[in-house]
């Protein structure tokens, strides 16, 4: 069990890193601040798409500093999450997915003031995202009663779904 725990982080990191790369490179030709919509599976190739389909969304310069600093520590926080389920930790893993992704972390991220100049949608999305990382905080604690490491990468792919779904749909102006 804990070799598929293992192999299975690591699958997760390698894509992790080959998108966070194929995105630097897209950043640089386009200047979007936005991820661009993840294949979906590991074996599947996509033709770049003719233009850039999402919708712009303008935030004060401020907050999307700050909104794209918040995007970077979910991200750093997914990687420590996976890190902690790698190690046998799901009790860590829990805890980093609550106080840094889950809904007790809205006010950590001044969720209240960016979420005004949010679209219905993209909203919709973060707080999909909040909640399915409560909900990975829950799964992976019992996890660690019950041994059964399934649904605690059930609920991380239903954290990470939010998160592709909203840079699918949304860029910065």
């Amino acid at each position: 069990m804990r070799q598929l725990v293992i192999a299975a982080v690591a699958a997760t990191l390698s894509w992790g890193v080959g998108a966070a790369i194929a995105q630097h490179n897209h950043s640089h030709s386009d200047h979007s601040h936005s991820a661009s919509p993840a294949p979906s599976s590991a074996h599947s190739e996509h033709a770049a798409p003719a233009s850039d389909t999402r919708e712009f969304v303008k935030f004060p310069e401020k907050l999307v500093e700050h909104t794209l600093a918040n995007m970077r520590d979910h991200l750093l926080a997914l990687q420590e999450i996976q890190e902690q389920l790698g190690l046998g930790r799901p009790d860590a893993a829990a805890k980093i997915a609550e106080a840094r992704l889950g809904m007790s972390s809205l006010s950590l991220h001044g969720a209240h003031d960016v979420a005004k100049f949010m679209p219905k949608g993209m909203q919709d999305a973060g707080t999909a995202m909040h909640r399915a990382a409560s909900q990975l905080a829950i799964v992976a604690t019992d996890s660690g009663v019950t041994g059964d490491m399934k649904p605690v990468f059930s609920a991380l792919a239903n954290v990470t779904s939010a998160c592709v779904g909203c840079h699918a749909g949304y860029r910065f102006k």
